[in-house]
């Protein structure tokens, strides 16, 4: 394989163990040991995945994942000590797509590697894309080739979510992007028009789920049926 997997962890035995049990894998490994360089090297280099320790000198693995997420969709497994749940939350609010808390098993490391991977080549976003499009100039969404008749609002919410599939937005971020005038607007008016969207999309195909909740935190858009 040429997949190059960036490691990103200061524990220098710990990043040497990642690295060997990927190149039994078939896979190349580059180490980074602190946080500074991080998103500087992924913007030169484009790694398949990236290995993102939390706990780090320079900048923490949170901001670094916050970051990438600006400008690259490259899959991120955030490896911690820190088992609280609000670390685990706010990883995968970041942009995260799994994590493992330590201790742990090289063998699992690589087990959630390869399942990451795989899921980022069977490239999930190319099929919801052939099921659900966007047609920005007409302000109109097509499900499955029928439209769907959406507010304003309702249609920005949508896009939101499906430009980054698989992110989990918090409620406020959702109103941060949707009402960039500041007015006051109540937390739950999001849930109403989640709400709402799902009728619709229900109304015309009710064996498709595009709005996922996540108890505590926000939504996602994920395509179930």
């Amino acid at each position: 394989m040429s997949e190059i997997i960036l490691i990103v962890e200061d524990e220098e035995r710990l990043a040497e163990l990642h690295r060997d049990y990927l190149a039994q894998a078939g896979y190349e490994s580059e180490i980074l040991s602190e946080g500074t360089g991080v998103v500087t090297w992924v913007r030169e280099n484009r790694p398949a995945l990236i290995l993102l320790d939390l706990m780090l000198p320079g900048k923490d693995g949170i901001s670094i994942c916050r970051e990438i997420r600006e400008f690259s969709r490259v899959p991120i497994i955030i490896v911690t000590a820190r088992v609280e749940e609000i670390d685990r939350l706010l990883g995968l609010e970041y942009g995260a797509d799994d994590y493992i808390c330590k201790p742990f098993s090289p063998r699992e490391v690589v087990a959630r590697v390869k399942a990451v991977l795989r899921r980022a080549q069977s490239s999930p976003q190319d099929e919801e894309n052939r099921m659900v499009r966007f047609e920005i100039e007409k302000h109109l969404v097509i499900l499955r080739g029928k439209p769907l008749e959406l507010t304003a609002v309702e249609f920005q919410l949508l896009k939101i979510l499906a430009d980054s599939p698989g992110r989990i937005f918090s409620r406020d971020q959702l109103m941060e992007h949707i009402y960039t005038d500041q007015r006051i607007v109540c937390d739950r008016t999001i849930d109403s028009h989640v709400k709402k969207l799902r009728k619709k999309i229900a109304a015309v195909d009710p064996g498709i789920e595009l709005i996922r909740s996540v108890y505590g935190v926000g939504y996602k858009f994920e395509v179930t049926t």
